[in-house]
């Protein structure tokens, strides 16, 4: 039964709650009931068609009732699921297919179709066609064999190096949801409004909000006046957004304001505490930071007592164990820089392929994510930058992160990438990439003056490049060398 953990938090969310409303989107309300009903009818048209326990499925959707209802669909089969961007070109889709060897692929033909060489088959959800189609894995293959009960397989973000599988077991998606929850402190009063990627971001979110009889506002696209008008309808209570969409509002000219709000959260990289204020001026609601790591879930996050250091990811929940280490894995003292090492429930339980256990990757019970952070004396966690994006100018730590949170504050640079150049007396100099907004050249002197006002003297770009556009991840990250 462990297979069907957490299909059935929403068949008890339907059983406790059948009238709420678990989804408002552009084609009204959906209730808890309706939700169950829906899913349970995509999971009769699944098993039909073949899909059984011990499959990997990949599905393919924009944000949507339908992607949920596919999501917990293939859950009730007792499969895995591997959440798929429909903005994927063909490449990616077609690699992490492979690599993955998902059996079948469900998709909303909102993007690339999946499968073009591969017999389809066709079916309703809620009023919406999906398509089925199988890869040429064999039936008989067990999708992440070496984990009991694996739920959800998600990549990362692939910013540095290769991609991994994540491998998250059933009873992990409800521990770290749990704990999640002690901080969120969301219940049936709550109405999210949701504007990030569902491929993205799933299991410590929309999971998370069905199993406490939350409503999910979904928008349909993160455009301000989109989602004000959707947070106004709905009464929402929780903004959830990346500081890109906290940008988008905060820049927005209309005198609309959002008296419902209570709670702003950012997440999925830094936000810049000029981000926050502009926010705040025109909402009157302060945004606080969110630190989710895929291998472990929602450990960090910025409260009230971080009031005056919105740069800060926040403080360890209480299930948590967080310490910053050096290269030896010794404890450092608080206000250092070192290795992050996170420890508590809810951990993923291996890697896919090839295939790794949790316990072959962390030390000491600790995972270590490849971040470089400090804690003050109150526990206050500040993230400084990504082990693989450190430069070293003249000795000194610089991490990429920061100086381009910095540029990216300008009106003139739309997107900026920091990196380091060999250098034959300092080691390195560090050199930034930009991507302007609306103009063909940029006043150099007047960028390095702003960045000396910001920025000590060695964390100064020494060259600017000018460049069209920058690769970026699946998610949306700048992809880095």
């Amino acid at each position: 039964m462990k297979h069907f953990l957490v299909y059935q938090e929403l068949e008890q969310a339907a059983l406790k709650w059948p009238d709420l409303s678990a989804i408002f989107d552009e084609h009204g309300a959906m209730s808890f009931a309706e939700l169950w009903q829906a899913t349970e009818a995509c999971k009769i048209e699944l098993l039909q068609l073949g899909v059984h326990s011990g499959m990997g499925l990949g599905v393919m959707a924009r944000n949507s009732r339908q992607f949920i209802i596919l999501v917990f669909g293939v859950l009730g089969c007792g499969a895995s699921v591997l959440p798929l961007s429909h903005q994927l070109k063909r490449p990616e889709l077609e690699e992490i297919i492979e690599h993955a060897q998902l059996h079948a692929v469900l998709d909303d033909f909102s993007g690339i179709q999946p499968l073009p060489d591969t017999e389809s088959h066709f079916f309703t959800t809620s009023n919406a066609d999906v398509r089925l189609a199988f890869t040429k894995t064999a039936p008989e293959f067990v999708f992440a064999g070496h984990v009991v009960a694996p739920a959800f397989v998600r990549y990362t973000s692939g910013t540095t190096g290769t991609s991994k599988g994540v491998v998250i077991s059933n009873e992990a998606v409800l521990e770290r949801t749990s704990a999640a929850n002690k901080s969120l402190c969301l219940d049936t009063q709550s109405r999210v409004v949701w504007v990030l990627p569902m491929a993205y971001h799933f299991v410590v979110s929309i999971v998370l909000y069905i199993r406490v009889g939350a409503a999910i506002i979904i928008v349909k696209n993160f455009m301000a006046k989109t989602v004000i008008e959707m947070c106004q309808r709905y009464s929402g209570t929780l903004l959830y957004a990346s500081p890109m969409q906290i940008r988008f509002l905060a820049a927005d000219q209309s005198q609309e304001l959002l008296p419902s709000l209570k709670k702003v959260i950012s997440t999925s990289s830094g936000l810049h505490p000029d981000n926050s204020a502009a926010f705040k001026k025109r909402f009157g609601i302060t945004v606080h930071q969110a630190f989710g790591i895929i291998e472990v879930g929602l450990p960090l996050i910025n409260d009230e007592r971080g009031e005056k250091e919105l740069d800060a990811v926040g403080y360890v929940l209480p299930d948590y164990e967080i310490h910053v280490f050096d290269a030896q894995y010794k404890i450092l003292p608080h206000g250092e820089v070192g290795m992050l090492g996170i420890k508590g429930p809810g951990m993923f339980s291996a890697y896919l392929s090839p295939p790794q256990s949790r316990e072959e990757v962390l030390i000491n019970g600790y995972f270590f994510s490849a971040d470089f952070a400090s804690i003050d004396e109150s526990g206050l966690v500040k993230i400084r930058g990504r082990e693989k994006s450190m430069i070293n100018v003249s000795g000194n730590k610089v991490f990429a992160e920061e100086v381009e949170q910095v540029l990216e504050q300008l009106p003139t640079i739309r997107k900026a990438r920091v990196s380091g150049v060999p250098h034959p007396l300092m080691g390195q100099i560090i050199q930034a990439e930009v991507v302007l907004e609306g103009c063909t050249e940029i006043d150099t002197e007047a960028v390095l003056k702003y960045c000396r006002e910001r920025l000590s003297t060695f964390k100064i770009p020494q060259k600017l490049v000018i460049v069209d556009q920058l690769e970026m991840t699946a998610s949306g990250k700048v992809k880095r060398a």
